[in-house]
């Protein structure tokens, strides 16, 4: 057999190239337990986005139907006050769901940055970042938060900041490793050897090929924060009345449990099952990036 030049870079075989890295990056999405956890936080999120344009009111008190079983008039019942429970747990997981994504990007972002300076320069930059991430990483975070409740009004972005600040170390940790190993790759080599600035051959070399380890990080940075503002707000640190968070729900249930457990029920299982949800997602994502991608 001869080998024809001619076939390499072939419109034809580019595009078989693009179609057999499509089915690739797409196979991991075709799981049951992808399928069920998209479905699921798709409708969590589209429920939670359009709560305000619903006919729901999670504040209206009637101390006349309090204490009310699951119904068709209260899908979900009523709590101690008399409101309607269905409201406040859609309400509280547009609360929880807003404080995971928004503290997981910005402890993304924090600990990217870090573990890309650190696994690039190397050096003695790299271990003071290191002996600053081990430094906060040995402080329990619960140590932490206390005393930054002190200094910090509790609420919303109160509640974000904290968590944001005080969780992006495994990030950090998981980039500079990553970074270290892709450094001494030869295209990278190559490039800093032809006089490519450091900034450009990071954003063009070392972020794209560490793209499935920062995916894997953001989605659990996403469970980490749920989990954190649940328990934050079941201790009575996070957020506060009126607004309410699945966390804060399960608060308020903890003293029903007797006469109404579906009111700690409920908001428990929905953390679960987001959590759960966000591991399995952010697992097909780095399967369908390190599939497709690879040099």
């Amino acid at each position: 057999m001869t080998y024809s030049p001619d076939v390499v870079g072939t419109p034809e075989t580019a595009g078989a190239i693009d179609a057999t890295t499509l089915v690739h990056r797409t196979r991991s999405f075709r799981s049951v337990s992808a399928i069920l956890a998209i479905a699921f936080l798709a409708v969590i999120g589209l429920v939670s986005l359009l709560a305000p344009l619903l006919p729901l009111d999670p504040t209206t008190t009637d101390l006349a139907i309090r204490w009310q079983p699951p119904s068709a008039a209260h899908w979900f019942g009523t709590d101690e006050l008399g409101r309607d429970y269905f409201s406040r747990v859609v309400y509280g997981g547009r609360i929880s769901l807003t404080v995971g994504i928004l503290a997981m990007a910005a402890a993304t972002a924090i600990g990217v940055l870090v573990g890309l300076i650190a696994g690039y320069a190397g050096g003695r930059v790299d271990d003071l970042l290191m002996r600053f991430v081990d430094f906060l990483s040995s402080i329990p975070w619960m140590v932490l938060v206390i005393v930054a409740s002190v200094f910090l009004k509790p609420g919303l972005w109160t509640i974000i900041f904290i968590i944001a600040v005080f969780s992006w170390m495994a990030t950090a940790r998981l980039v500079r490793a990553e970074t270290l190993t892709l450094r001494e790759r030869p295209f990278v080599r190559y490039a800093r050897y032809i006089g490519v600035r450091r900034g450009l051959v990071v954003w063009r070399h070392v972020v794209p090929d560490a793209t499935p380890t920062i995916i894997v990080a953001a989605t659990a940075s996403i469970s980490t924060a749920i989990l954190t503002e649940s328990a934050l707000s079941f201790l009575g640190l996070g957020i506060q009345p009126p607004m309410a968070s699945w966390g804060s729900l399960l608060e308020t249930a903890q003293g029903s449990l007797q006469t109404a457990p579906y009111l700690a029920l409920i908001p428990g299982v929905l953390i679960l099952v987001t959590v759960l949800s966000f591991n399995v997602l952010g697992d097909a994502l780095r399967q369908s990036v390190s599939e497709g991608g690879g040099r």
